[in-house]
């Protein structure tokens, strides 16, 4: 059942130009950001659906709202369903504490809003 706290799709959607200023403002950091990124998911002992969910997670303990937005797509789209996302917010509350609490609700509504939106 998806909530509508927050649009999670049209947040990930309007950060891009500002993300796209950054790229101009420090190229060779946002260049090395992105090699970090890949280097990051590259093919390893963990599947990239495993590294989006540890994304998720870590995004809800630091309290990253674009952070969720991004990587619970990206799990999404890597087949994660509702209930990995919700019992990996088991683990963020666990090591994030009442704060995490919050954000990982808004992770879930987040999952449900990109689940109705790749629906049509």
């Amino acid at each position: 059942m998806a909530t509508d706290f927050k649009d999670w799709p049209a947040m990930a959607a309007n950060l891009i130009p500002a993300i796209k200023e950054l790229h101009k403002g420090t190229p060779g950091v946002m260049k090395a950001f992105r090699e970090m990124g890949a280097a990051a998911h590259e093919d390893g002992a963990l599947d990239a659906k495993t590294k989006e969910l540890l994304a998720v997670a870590i995004s809800v303990a630091v309290r990253c709202d674009p952070c969720i937005s991004y990587h619970v797509e990206g799990a999404r789209k890597h087949g994660a369903t509702r209930e990995e996302i919700a019992e990996t917010m088991g683990l963020a509350v666990y090591m994030g504490a009442g704060p995490s609490a919050m954000y990982a609700a808004q992770a879930l509504e987040a999952y449900d809003q990109f689940t109705e939106k790749a629906a049509g």
